[in-house]
């Protein structure tokens, strides 16, 4: 078998099963281990899978930067940022985190919400520039332009000086056995920080980062309160995720 046909065959191997096992796609095709390894590195340097031990994952889409993902999964995203919105309660303080989705949250929080919303995006916080009774405080560090929010030190200090009542905390993968993951090491730190200084972490998680995952690991998923996803989301990913003990909103 040539290296394309290989490769075509773990990529639809990926789509259909959810993961790939070097060892046992080495037997199905009589072939060595390190080959397998070795077209695994090449679609991973591709973008196009995920490496894991022992294997691969898919991998998601959602590690492009802020720009280009803001034309993925547009409708999916606002039904997540509504359902979410739904959660914040009057009186509370919470915290968001950056990205397409959050943003979504950000503008689906009630025009009448009397709230206080802490974030270390930009663009949340201008996003919520013009709503009337939510409060904005802005986490301010160095600007992480993929994603635009502030990280680092800076970001990390003012983060542990304030606790919240929720946190809305996006991801790039979110899968049974990965967990939640992001492609960034400073971000996922963050994201960290957050979810420690938060009574609750809801995760905000669109179907195409169901089943996925990235490099850097963010929390576990026993520590957050529910994934919050969109009614599109593949059935079969949700189900692991329920079956991992996870709560899964939205999918009714």
């Amino acid at each position: 078998m040539l290296a394309a046909q290989r490769k075509d065959l773990i990529v639809t191997t990926l789509r259909e099963d959810g993961r790939v096992v070097a060892k046992e796609l080495a037997a199905r095709l009589d072939l060595s281990e390190d080959t397998i390894r070795r077209d695994l590195r090449e679609l991973a340097a591709d973008g196009l899978l995920h490496r894991v031990h022992g294997g691969a994952l898919p991998a998601s889409p959602a590690v492009a930067d802020f720009t280009a993902r803001t034309s993925i999964g547009t409708g999916a995203k606002a039904e997540v940022g509504r359902t979410a919105a739904a959660l914040v309660r009057p009186g509370q303080t919470v915290a968001i985190d950056g990205g397409t989705t959050a943003r979504e949250l950000a503008r689906a929080l009630p025009a009448d919400l009397r709230a206080t919303v802490i974030t270390h995006s930009p663009t949340i916080a201008v996003e919520l520039s013009t709503h009337p009774t939510v409060e904005v405080v802005i986490v301010g560090g160095r600007l992480f332009k993929h994603s635009v929010v502030a990280a680092g030190a800076l970001a990390h200090e003012a983060i542990g000086r304030v606790s919240v009542d929720a946190f809305f905390l996006g991801v790039t993968g979110i899968h049974p056995v990965e967990g939640l993951t992001t492609g960034d090491a400073d971000e996922a730190a963050i994201k960290r920080a957050w979810s420690e200084r938060a009574a609750e972490t809801y995760v905000l998680g669109s179907g195409e980062k169901i089943g996925t995952a990235s490099a850097f690991e963010v929390v576990p998923l026993s520590s957050v309160a529910a994934v919050v996803t969109d009614a599109a989301a593949p059935a079969r990913g949700v189900a692991d995720l329920r079956a991992a003990g996870v709560r899964v909103l939205g999918t009714d």
